[in-house]
């Protein structure tokens, strides 16, 4: 298992890079998984799968991990669909820090106008129940511990909090 998950990284070389760094403040050194993917929604699904695997290297498999792949598929279509305009001629650009503690952080980055993130609808009030979009970003926030929206809403970033300490010794 650990062998193809090498030949996976390997394999991905040509668009990607690979750190082990130091947290800033922290002691707990992180891998960094930097990948650009066309804007088309057929590129996620297999894009997330490849991601995951990455992510479970690091984090122990704790029920969380779906929370992780939810937020991130929603992240990745709004990027694609609403910040791209699911124009293939864009990119989505995805870096992906999992730390050896179990934490995980994750950027998205389209090439959109960015929106502004306080206009966005609360969908669980009772008037906004049949809109059709805003759900995403609630999704997001309710499944990450941290969510923010950065250059005019271009750059998402999440975060999950660790699920273990760093092994000993």
């Amino acid at each position: 298992m650990a062998r193809k998950f090498q030949l996976e990284i390997a394999a991905m070389a040509h668009t990607q890079s690979l750190s082990l760094l130091p947290r800033n403040g922290h002691s707990v050194p992180f891998v960094e998984l930097r990948q650009s993917l066309s804007s088309r929604v057929a590129a996620i699904s297999p894009f997330i799968d490849q991601l995951m695997r990455f992510v479970l290297h690091f984090r122990s498999a704790d029920g969380s991990e779906i929370d992780i792949e939810m937020a991130l598929r929603e992240a990745l279509a709004n990027a694609v669909i609403h910040g791209n305009g699911d124009g293939s001629c864009k990119g989505v650009d995805v870096t992906c820090r999992c730390y050896m503690d179990g934490e995980v952080s994750v950027t998205v980055r389209d090439q959109g106008r960015g929106f502004d993130s306080n206009a966005v609808l609360d969908p669980t009030l009772l008037e906004n129940l049949l809109f059709t979009h805003g759900r995403g970003i609630y999704l997001m926030k309710t499944l990450m511990d941290e969510v923010s929206f950065e250059e005019g809403g271009s750059v998402v970033r999440m975060r999950k909090n660790a699920n273990f300490g760093p092994s000993p010794g």
